[in-house]
């Protein structure tokens, strides 16, 4: 019977099977997504962690496109303010989305978006050629983050110095991590 269950339902009901493929597919991607802020390496000079979010964010826009990927980091952000311990340490609430890394968060969606966008126009086909819309999703988190930053410090250097400088071979690291995971985790999707 339980062979049965998938054809009858996409054979009868195409458009519930997809709807309900793609929620379970945003639900997974935001729950990987809070697993991995919940590594954390706290730095004694910057309010900035560095966590596993932003590789989680890299492989769920590629792995979901564009609109998935976009919603599923906007649930992820819904859920942390709504207080669902899924920020970075199992931090939590409005706080955490206005204060110094919120432009971080925020900037998870648009990173999401572009890097599902580049994928389904072919940019994810190898290790090599992710690395593209990686460079550019990580670049749109730090644009957001270093921004907002910025705006809570009072100063732009400070925010340089303190929110983007430290994150560079790290977020480098991610990259290449997140260009070899790649191949895995289109298996999970299909």
């Amino acid at each position: 019977m339980t062979t049965l269950a998938p054809t009858l339902s996409t054979r009868y009901f195409p458009r519930a099977a997809t709807w309900l493929r793609d929620l379970f597919l945003i639900i997974i991607g935001s729950l990987f997504v809070a697993a991995l802020a919940q590594v954390e390496i706290l730095l004694p000079f910057t309010p900035v962690p560095i966590t596993g979010q932003t590789f989680g964010v890299l492989l769920v826009g590629a792995a979901l496109g564009s609109k998935r990927g976009a919603m599923s980091l906007a649930l992820y952000l819904a859920e942390g303010a709504l207080g669902l311990p899924f920020f970075a340490g199992g931090a939590h609430g409005l706080s955490i989305v206005i204060g110094a890394t919120g432009g971080y968060l925020a900037g998870f969606i648009g990173a999401a978006y572009v890097i599902g966008l580049l994928a389904e126009r072919g940019l994810e086909r190898s290790a090599r050629t992710s690395f593209i819309p990686f460079l550019v999703g990580t670049l749109m988190i730090y644009a957001c983050g270093v921004t907002w930053l910025a705006i809570v410090l009072g100063s732009f250097s400070k925010a340089i110095t303190l929110g983007l400088v430290p994150f560079l071979i790290g977020d480098l690291i991610k990259l290449i991590a997140a260009a070899l995971a790649l191949p895995a985790a289109w298996k999970i999707v299909k």
